[in-house]
């Protein structure tokens, strides 16, 4: 605190009490410690601003008009002060998250209700978009943190596995394979399948050319459009759509989600938490704290960080 400043304080306190000797002993410091800097005060702005007597020390008409300014000062530069020591602890400020999953259901919803109930004063900006955008927009700095299905051979920085979601296949409500339990792979190759480009879309295409065991396992319908859309085609009857179990907390008419199994059961996605080391966004460190604690039986994987 500089001396100025703490001047000015001690004026406030001062005022407040009435009484030199009062005052001192709620500011721990010397009665005539205290008498000295309003003395300078007055010097230093060439008015009176107290009248000392017997019964006191109070504010003259000047006196008053200076700790009107006065406490506005103190009072915004202890509040600009706070701010700055929430932001340097990641407790305030803006944190820019890259998705490209549905936040309807699963992890990654829970996460961020999460972080927003521990951090309310942290601004979240969310960027939507593929792996391959997300990964380019986090090694521009465009954003701070991404979440993306794995494997990405792009990056090479830090990343944490945080969870796996299952694939689920959503399915028009009429159709004959709606009427089982799960789906298996093989039962998709002579079917329609809606794909995309956005979101997951070019993972779970991966996915099922490896699970087929073919460069072209069916016919598939590429369309330009969020994930809203194409379960909306589907529930309209233009054919099935390969998804993640997050995209399956909101309904769409006449779509039945089910899920996408192999011979060892339900298939799933493994997603991880990407990051550059020399990020210096003080909210993003709690923010990977949080992951951590949330996701605390993924850590002991080789290949986290």
């Amino acid at each position: 605190m500089t001396t100025e400043f703490r001047k000015l304080r001690w004026a406030i306190v001062a005022a407040q009490h009435r009484s030199l000797r009062q005052a001192a002993e709620i500011l721990n410091i010397r009665q005539s410690t205290l008498s000295r800097s309003l003395r300078d005060l007055e010097l230093q702005f060439g008015a009176i601003l107290f009248d000392r007597t017997n019964g006191g020390t109070r504010p003259t008409e000047a006196g008053l008009e200076f700790l009107d300014a006065a406490r506005r000062i103190v009072d915004e530069t202890e509040a600009i002060a706070a701010r700055l020591k929430t932001r340097s602890r990641g407790e305030s400020g803006r944190l820019t998250i890259g998705v490209h999953s549905s936040l309807s259901a699963g992890n990654l919803r829970a996460t961020l209700l999460d972080h927003r109930r521990h951090f309310p004063d942290v601004e979240t900006h969310l960027v939507d978009g593929s792996s391959d955008y997300l990964i380019s927009d986090l090694d521009s700095s465009a954003i701070d943190v991404a979440f993306v299905a794995e494997p990405n051979s792009r990056w090479r920085d830090r990343s944490l596995l945080i969870w796996n979601e299952r694939v689920v296949a959503a399915l028009p409500e009429n159709h004959p394979l709606t009427g089982r339990d799960m789906v298996h792979w093989g039962e998709l190759r002579h079917e329609a399948l809606l794909s995309s480009q956005r979101g997951p879309g070019p993972e779970l295409l991966k996915l099922l050319i490896s699970k087929m065991g073919c460069s072209d396992p069916c016919q598939l319908l590429r369309h330009d459009v969020g994930l809203d859309r194409l379960l909306s085609l589907v529930g309209a009857g233009w054919g099935i759509l390969l998804v993640l179990e997050s995209a399956t907390g909101a309904a769409y008419p006449g779509v039945t989600f089910r899920e996408v199994h192999d011979a060892e059961g339900p298939t799933r996605l493994s997603f991880r938490a990407y990051w550059r080391e020399a990020n210096c966004n003080p909210s993003l460190r709690p923010f990977l704290d949080l992951l951590r604690e949330r996701y605390p039986d993924l850590l002991a994987d080789p290949g986290v960080e």
